[in-house]
């Protein structure tokens, strides 16, 4: 058992639906761990005394659940800020080729290493990882995040309808994905996620298969991109025109469910929005992937406050622009503006965190630093940079924390924690 003393901050539930109650502030806080569980976070006056006899590190800065990261792609990490065009003619230039090296396994490990450490590095504990076609890209993420301890949903992409290089078959893709499963099934924190990569990339006998390995694994998650870019969306209705929407093809192959997780949503119509709700699927936003490829704006606002459905923060490697969690809610802010409403730095933070472990399906285990929660979580240093220092200065929990979102980015993550273990520190020390 150890416990640790900071000002504390969690926010489990969204304070758009149920106010101000929603944000557990701390400013003396006690956080106590036993065996990589909390088992209790509170005042540290009114915890002190029950833990008198427990070993208690004092930290410097804000101390907020881990990052979750609810879309981002590994193999992508060396092509982000790769310039031009929309999404559709970005993959084939950029990305297509660029996973083709996946076929390697001893390349698949290099960037898996390099991914993940810098996730840690930007204060992200979990995260819903696009591997790529290769069952080997798989092995080799689930391998270096069990050798960190951390908690990865991923799964082998399957695209009978890729680009040559890119392409399995129906029964290859039913046959590795089953076998992963197995491999990985109650494997560390790991978990996995059946991914085909878009409609239009997989067969309608692929689309059913994925729908028909969903329903024999209820373990599993279901990833994919939907409504994310108008050029995609022409696409998806080409192939399918007596689809009532793009959601609508992923309906009929029974791939829209409570464990379903949708990147992007961009353009979604009122019915698309209600039936997501109506199912419990989940949507992920990606804001800095979608202002880079000039995909459109989320309406955070529909999706979440007027149908209810569950909403998640992604960073979207390589087309977003940033592994920070931080930035990427900066950029959200801004998203919101545009769109006619202001996104609250504690709202914020609920979706980077508790919002995002609901979208994954794992707000039992992360999300909030509740008790019997896994104890996940970061150090903020609201004095990182001068600039931050300055604005933060004298100022109450709210500006600290929208300067932080706004501001911030890897310098300000002074420290990663997974179940209580240091797994990063800012300059090593």
């Amino acid at each position: 058992m150890k416990a640790f003393r900071a000002e504390i901050l969690s926010v489990p539930e969204d304070p758009a639906t149920a106010g101000p109650g929603a944000v557990r502030h701390f400013p003396d806080g006690l956080l106590v761990v036993e065996d990589g569980l909390v088992v209790a976070c509170g005042d540290h006056a009114a915890l002190a005394g029950r833990f008198a006899g427990v070993e208690t590190e004092a930290l410097a800065g804000l101390l907020v659940p881990g990052f979750v990261d609810a879309h981002v792609h590994y193999p992508q990490t060396g092509r982000i800020a790769s310039h031009g065009e929309q999404l559709l003619q970005w993959l084939e230039r950029h990305i297509f080729p660029a996973e083709q090296a996946f076929a390697d396994r001893a390349h698949a490990e290099g960037v898996a290493a390099f991914f993940l450490d810098e996730l840690l590095r930007n204060g992200t504990t979990s995260a819903l990882v696009f591997a790529t076609v290769h069952a080997a890209s798989v092995d080799a993420l689930f391998d270096a995040a069990l050798a960190r301890d951390m908690r990865i949903v991923s799964g082998k992409v399957l695209m009978d309808l890729g680009p040559e290089g890119l392409r399995d078959d129906v029964a290859q893709g039913r046959a590795e994905t089953e076998a992963l499963i197995a491999r990985w099934r109650g494997r560390g924190r790991l978990g996995y996620a059946v991914t085909p990569r878009f409609a239009v990339t997989s067969s309608d006998a692929q689309l059913a298969d994925a729908g028909a390995i969903c329903a024999a694994h209820p373990e599993v998650l279901m990833h994919t991109h939907l409504s994310e870019n108008m050029g995609e969306i022409a696409a998806v209705g080409a192939r399918f025109a007596d689809a009532v929407d793009y959601l609508d093809v992923y309906d009929r192959f029974g791939l829209v469910g409570p464990r379903s997780v949708f990147a992007h949503c961009v353009h979604m119509s009122d019915r698309a929005l209600g039936r997501m709700a109506e199912a419990g699927a989940g949507i992920a936003f990606c804001p800095t992937s979608n202002l880079f490829l000039g995909s459109g704006l989320f309406d955070l606002a529909a999706a979440a406050d007027r149908f209810g459905v569950k909403i998640g923060m992604g960073t979207d490697i390589g087309a977003g622009t940033s592994f920070s969690v931080l930035h990427t809610l900066g950029e959200a802010y801004k998203v919101c503006q545009l769109r006619g409403c202001s996104l609250d730095p504690f709202r914020a933070l609920h979706l980077a965190t508790m919002g995002g472990a609901r979208v994954m399906g794992i707000a039992d285990r992360v999300g909030a630093l509740l008790p019997g929660q896994e104890a996940d979580f970061i150090l903020l240093d609201p004095e990182s940079t001068p600039l931050l220092a300055r604005r933060t200065a004298g100022a109450p929990l709210h500006d600290r924390l929208f300067a932080l979102q706004v501001l911030g980015d890897d310098r300000a993550v002074a420290a990663t924690y997974l179940r209580g273990r240091r797994a990063h520190a800012r300059g090593g020390m």
